[in-house]
C-alpha cells in the first residue's frame, strides 16, 4: 500500500459566494493575514494530507490570482451556485483515476478546526471502505473522511447544500466518529457576527 499522506487527499470546499455575508466569497476573507483558502489548505497538509485538491466557484479567476496555493489541483464548480454539492461532487470528481483511497473533506469556511482534527480522523482510515467523521461532543461534524468505495453513492445523492449529509444519514451505522472537540472548534463563518471569529 502507498504512504497514507498520498493515499488519503485532502478535499477542501471553497466554492461558496457568501450570500449572507453580502456576497463575499469564504475563499476570501482574511484570516491570519492571509486569504481563508490559504489556511485550509495549510491545515490539511499540516494534518498530513500531501495531495489537496481545491474546488472554487465564486469568483475563482479573483482566488487564484490572489491566493498562494502551489501543489494543489484546482477544480472549477461552475454550478456552485446550485449549492455545495454540486462542488462535493466535482471534487470527487477530481480524485477519480488518481489511486486516492480517500477524500478527507474540509469546508473553507471552518477556521476553528485545525491540523490537530484532520489528523485524528484521517488517522482511522484502514480502508476504501471507510467512512469518518470529525464529532465534537458527540455530534458528526467536520472533516469527514469518505472512502473511495463510497465516491459514486455520495456523488448520486449530493444535492443542493445537504453535500453528503443523505448517504452518511442512511450510512450513520458505517461511520466512525473521531472525538474532536478537545482540538476543535466546528463554527461556520456564514454571517456578519460569525466574522469576529477571524483573526
Amino acid at each position: 500500500m502507498t504512504d497514507d499522506g498520498n493515499r488519503i487527499v485532502g478535499l477542501l470546499l471553497a466554492a461558496g459566494g457568501g450570500r449572507r455575508l453580502g456576497g463575499r466569497p469564504k475563499a476570501l476573507l482574511t484570516h491570519r493575514g492571509r486569504p481563508l483558502v490559504e489556511h485550509a489548505v495549510a491545515v490539511l497538509r499540516a494534518g498530513g494530507c500531501a495531495r489537496v485538491h481545491v474546488v472554487l466557484g465564486a469568483r475563482a479567476d479573483e482566488v487564484r490570482a490572489r491566493a498562494s496555493l502551489p501543489g494543489c489541483v484546482l477544480v472549477d464548480n461552475p454550478a456552485w451556485e446550485l449549492g455545495m454539492g454540486t462542488s462535493l461532487r466535482a471534487g470527487l470528481d477530481s480524485l477519480a483515476g488518481t489511486g486516492a483511497g480517500a477524500a478527507l473533506t474540509l469546508l473553507v469556511d471552518q477556521p476553528g478546526i485545525g491540523p490537530e482534527a484532520v489528523a485524528r480522523v484521517r488517522g482511522a482510515y484502514d480502508s476504501p471502505e471507510s467512512l469518518v467523521a470529525a464529532a465534537y461532543d458527540g455530534v458528526r461534524g467536520h472533516p469527514v473522511l469518505f472512502g473511495a468505495a463510497h465516491w459514486a453513492g455520495i456523488a448520486a445523492t449530493a444535492t443542493g447544500d445537504r453535500g453528503a449529509r443523505a448517504y452518511l444519514r442512511e450510512h450513520a451505522d458505517r461511520v466512525a466518529l473521531v472525538e474532536c472537540g478537545d482540538v476543535a472548534e466546528a463554527y461556520d463563518i456564514d454571517t456578519e457576527a460569525d466574522l469576529a471569529h477571524l483573526e
